[in-house]
């Protein structure tokens, strides 16, 4: 059994700051990259940030470094940290783990809101 779980979603104006946390548990090994994922109404979910088993990460053009994506302790728990939100931020921001051999085992967080107001 595997359960990733999310956290630190809310309502923030725009300029503000939120800080996600994501961690999984249970019977998950060998973490090959762990993730956020973001979806808003009538649009594709799209990649917001990955962090590599290695320590390598990736944002997607629209992050302008503003967020920041790290380990937390354990090896299986990451947060973004994310500052000057904007409006367009506002979506359902999903957590994702990639395990096993090549990350072929795919587990996603049930979501957490995050809205920016202007």
């Amino acid at each position: 059994q595997v359960q990733v779980v999310e956290s630190g979603g809310g309502l923030v104006q725009a300029g503000g700051s939120l800080r996600l946390s994501c961690a999984a548990s249970g019977s998950v090994f060998s973490i090959n990259a762990m993730g956020w994922y973001r979806q808003a109404p009538g649009k594709q979910r799209e990649l917001v940030a990955v962090i590599t088993r290695n320590g390598n990460t990736n944002y997607a053009d629209f992050v302008e470094g503003r967020f920041t994506l790290s380990r937390v302790g354990a090896r299986n728990a990451v947060w973004l940290q994310m500052s000057s939100l904007k409006p367009e931020d506002t979506a359902v921001y999903y957590c994702n783990v990639k395990a096993g051999r090549s990350g072929a085992q795919d587990y996603w967080g049930q979501g957490t809101q995050v809205t920016v107001s202007s």
